[in-house]
């Protein structure tokens, strides 16, 4: 944030973080709060402590250092009033959307660091690994919430954790599992429900999809061109054992399966239709889409196909030789194929945002060690964030870049959502 934006726009700064950081309780906690945030908001290539507090006259290493690493003030209320700060700006959602990042880092003592797969480095490195869940509409984008991802490594090892000041009660949780977490607690915080957005990294996961619809929400997720489909809806059981022979594994009499892409890329011409999603400041983006009703067959529960009709959705651009990009939803059979479309492209905020958190408020800059630390560092970010969404909503420019080409969105709505667009 440029100096000059930032004195313009102080004393609304002061009113939005005034009813947040009175949860910090102490008032030096709420004062060191304001100076965290103001280190992150100004201009500076580096937003760790030491050098934040050499650029702000009131700066003070040890005391920014108590304030993220050692204060135990809980940054879980905090966050849930930020929430509903925020959703009182935006307008109606269209999606909560679920994704993960990387914080790339040296050594092996900050917590939670391991060589891992890493979206931010584009392959498996040394750094930790977080899940978010955004709130999205077609003006703005802020995260709900972050989960911190503890690869087992760490769950095993005791010295470390001890160290890390991780909590007892913490246990190893798969990404999705994170993700569902933050869900259950977004809907017990009262956040408008919205269809859930996720790239194929969670919409490959059978159990992550069945337990979005066990909570009777939506998804509109990404899958692998390799994700088998039905092409009509079947039924069936596993006979029971009879004590001769190999027990089956499979119902018999099972129709053929085919790949999402063999179910797509034989459908005649006029099955594809042209979808503009949104503008863009090179024009409007749009593709050739086609969305169809199949059955995922991949999946035997107890002996019996239990896995329930969904869209798929797929995208094959001109001049490509065969269809790109896949998506399963459970929403209900009167979406309409732009819908679908304008809810799978709506993640192009989550690459934008992490880009804008981490190159502008250094939510990657951290250099503390333990569990407190990266989470109080994680929430003063987000309440940053949070006030950057606003003063570009309040002043209705656009803020924003486009992403790179290439990028693809996804997005949601709520069972109760208005689907007149």
């Amino acid at each position: 944030m440029k100096t000059i934006q930032f004195h313009k726009s102080r004393k609304r700064l002061e009113e939005f973080l005034n009813g947040l950081l009175a949860l910090l309780g102490r008032s030096e906690r709420r004062h060191w709060g304001k100076v965290y945030i103001r280190g992150l908001l100004l201009e500076g290539e580096r937003k760790s402590i030491e050098p934040m507090a050499a650029r702000m006259p009131e700066g003070n290493v040890q005391a920014l250092q108590q304030f993220i690493g050692q204060s135990p003030w809980d940054w879980v209320p905090i966050r849930q009033l930020l929430e509903k700060r925020m959703v009182t700006e935006i307008s109606p959602p269209a999606a909560w959307i679920v994704d993960d990042t990387g914080f790339p880092k040296q050594g092996k003592h900050s917590v939670g660091v391991a060589r891992q797969c890493s979206g931010t480095l584009g392959k498996v490195g040394n750094c930790q690994v977080a899940v978010s869940l955004n709130y999205a509409t077609d003006d703005a984008c802020f995260p709900l919430d972050f989960s911190f991802y503890l690869p087992k490594e760490w769950i095993a090892d005791s010295g470390r954790r001890q160290k890390a000041g991780i909590p007892e009660d913490v246990e190893f949780q798969q990404k999705w599992q994170l993700a569902l977490s933050m869900i259950d607690r977004a809907v017990q915080w009262g956040i408008p429900h919205v269809v859930i957005a996720a790239d194929a990294g969670y919409g490959n996961i059978s159990k992550f999809r069945e337990e979005i619809d066990n909570r009777s929400l939506y998804y509109v997720v990404g899958v692998d061109a390799t994700t088998g489909v039905w092409e009509r809806p079947v039924s069936g059981e596993i006979p029971a054992y009879q004590g001769a022979g190999r027990p089956r594994k499979r119902p018999p009499n099972l129709p053929k399966t085919k790949s999402v892409v063999e179910m797509v890329q034989d459908l005649p011409a006029d099955a594809w239709q042209t979808v503009t999603w949104r503008e863009g400041t090179k024009g409007k983006l749009q593709s050739r889409f086609t969305a169809l009703r199949v059955q995922p067959s991949y999946k035997y529960e107890n002996g019996k196909i239990d896995q329930k009709v969904v869209w798929l959705l797929a995208e094959w651009p001109k001049g490509e030789t065969r269809p790109v990009k896949f998506w399963f939803s459970n929403l209900g059979e009167d979406v309409t194929s732009k819908q679908l479309v304008r809810l799978a492209k709506i993640r192009w905020w989550i690459e934008q945002n992490y880009r804008e958190m981490k190159k502008e408020l250094g939510m990657d800059h951290y250099e503390g060690r333990t569990w407190r630390g990266w989470h109080h560092h994680i929430t003063m970010t987000m309440i940053a964030f949070g006030f950057l969404v606003v003063e570009m909503l309040r002043g209705k420019k656009n803020f924003w870049v486009d992403p790179p080409e290439g990028e693809e969105g996804d997005a949601g709505t709520s069972r109760h959502m208005d689907w007149n667009m």
